[in-house]
């Protein structure tokens, strides 16, 4: 095929799912996750093999230390408006910020509303074609208004309003009130759960698939498989990133052929726990099984999923792999492989950039943790063979998912209006220069709590300070600062110089939300307290029986 006529760089952003920089060996960690999640491994089976991220990393750049927030959504919108949650007000899972919508109606406030210029517009303005795919995370509400031209989304939620029922896959977990008491149930079953989960619907096999503007459809939103071919080939054997990375070289192949430049935001399910709808009583295993696959030769051989039964009762005739988040990770890296056969196929791979991350830690282990920087240390990676970039291999400096928008914006040729407030900074003056950092500190952040690092010191959520000046062997064991007498005085200068920053992101008490009506205001206000004087009751009940 023809290599594109413009100048202009296709950009690929590769976001994984709960994934912590230690699972990846490039980052050469002692210690990364068992089988489980349920505890440290120091077990070689257990360790990923990557050479294809291996490649990206040495042939490209990879940055030592590079943070997201804590948990998904805050992650993600760091990522998407290039600001931290004083101005997009995505504090947590749990915490995301309330606005009055233009119809006067209270509801969560999302991205496109706090920031106009998210990462799909920003790139839309740059004149590439936008294609997303994967995960949301954004309560799959208005997926239309992120600035992107077509979506392939495994939501990964039960219902979706826009939709209603997915006709063609029963791997969800529903809600249901049974005897007026509630239950959850596993739909492929017919019987209850019996165990704590939460109302889901499947993302790897026989995935729950929606398309957005798909030239293969006539309607703005349709459930996948929505074509006679497809119809026939979905079953228990579809694995659901498998379906996603079609979709993105179909949109690839497409662009090229057009002649446009792309820009393509996969946020894969890959990394996160999920039900396995294969083996249900396997529960506690988190990483459920990807199609397997075998490095030989230089290249990847994958074997044909063979799964066979129905209720439950499945049989995978050996051709899956082992359970555990280092097979997600193998999976990654042999989607890796993949792309960079596309981009060479399609004669563009000189032409096109590739920034590979997660989005927060590994479950279990760094996941929602505020402690040190197990939530937020997470890989990042940037590869584009035919870029003059100054800087190659590991590179000691700091990086905040919040920088990928304005790199995106940099290279699309997009200027952010001076009054328009971005927290990240490009990358590109340090890729294509020889500025030895990037920048000063870097931030992550759950609810009210803050988390900074700089060079010398950190700060995390739980106010603890540690001297990171060297990384131990596990990436985290770093020595706690418990006497500011005795520590260089380097060190507390920088540690004064992160205290002054942080006020100015600290509005969670006092501003956690976006634009209210005054009714609102005071519903919230109402709501509040009385989650408080709960919180106090359940308090003096446990001390009262304490003291019984």
């Amino acid at each position: 095929m023809v290599a594109q006529k413009t100048k202009k760089p296709n950009i690929i952003v590769i976001l994984a799912d709960d994934i912590s920089a230690r699972e990846f060996p490039i980052y050469n960690s002692d210690t990364w996750s068992s089988a489980k999640g349920n505890k440290d491994s120091q077990d070689l089976k257990l360790r990923a093999h990557t050479p294809m991220l291996n490649k990206l990393a040495k042939e490209g750049m990879y940055v030592k230390t590079a943070w997201a927030s804590v948990v998904c959504s805050p992650s993600r919108a760091m990522l998407m408006t290039g600001r931290y949650p004083h101005l997009h007000k995505w504090w947590g899972n749990n915490t995301i910020g309330q606005y009055t919508d233009e119809d006067g109606n209270l509801g969560t406030y999302p991205l496109f509303a706090s920031s106009p210029l998210s990462i799909g517009h920003v790139a839309k303005k740059g004149g590439y074609a936008t294609m997303w795919s994967g995960k949301s995370q954004m309560r799959n509400r208005n997926l239309q208004k992120f600035g992107f031209d077509e979506g392939v989304f495994t939501p990964g939620e039960s219902d979706i309003t826009e939709l209603g029922e997915n006709p063609y896959s029963n791997f969800t977990i529903k809600l249901k009130k049974v005897n007026g008491k509630k239950e959850l149930y596993n739909q492929d079953t017919g019987k209850p759960l019996g165990y704590p989960y939460y109302a889901s619907s499947s993302w790897y096999w026989k995935p729950h698939v929606m398309l957005m503007n798909h030239p293969s459809s006539k309607k703005q939103f349709e459930w996948w498989p929505n074509t006679k071919e497809s119809k026939k080939e979905y079953g228990v054997n579809t694995y659901g990133p498998d379906v996603e990375l079609d979709f993105i070289f179909d949109f690839m192949e497409r662009k090229v052929k057009d002649e446009q430049p792309f820009f393509v935001y996969h946020t894969t399910h890959l990394g996160h726990a999920a039900m396995n709808y294969l083996n249900p009583e396997e529960h506690e295993y988190k990483w459920i099984e990807t199609p397997k696959i075998t490095w030989k030769n230089g290249g990847y051989i994958k074997t044909k999923p063979n799964i066979t039964g129905a209720k439950g009762v499945y049989n995978t005739h050996g051709t899956l792999s082992a359970s555990g988040i280092h097979s997600h990770v193998n999976y990654l890296d042999y989607q890796i492989w993949l792309y960079l056969k596309k981009l060479k196929t399609l004669n563009i791979d000189d032409n096109t950039l590739i920034i590979f991350c997660a989005d927060n830690g590994s479950s279990k282990y760094g996941k929602n943790s505020p402690d040190s920087q197990k939530g937020t240390h997470v890989p990042f990676m940037v590869y584009g063979p035919g870029f003059n970039f100054t800087k190659k291999g590991e590179q000691d400096v700091l990086v905040n998912l919040s920088d990928i928008l304005p790199t995106v914006a940099e290279i699309g040729g997009v200027e952010i209006p001076k009054d328009y407030e971005i927290n990240g900074e490009s990358l590109m003056p340090f890729l294509t220069t020889k500025k030895k950092t990037h920048r000063d500190w870097v931030y992550g952040y759950k609810d009210n709590l803050q988390l900074i690092r700089g060079a010398k010191v950190l700060k995390d959520g739980l106010n603890k300070w540690y001297d990171v000046r060297e990384y131990p062997l596990d990436l985290i064991s770093f020595p706690e600062i418990k006497n500011w007498d005795n520590v260089p005085k380097d060190l507390v200068e920088e540690r004064d110089a992160l205290n002054l920053i942080l006020p100015k992101y600290n509005t969670f008490k006092n501003n956690q939300h976006g634009p209210l009506k005054e009714v609102h205001k005071r519903e919230l206000k109402a709501l509040q307290e009385k989650k408080k004087a709960k919180k106090e009751a359940t308090k003096n009940k446990k001390m009262n029986k304490k003291e019984k």
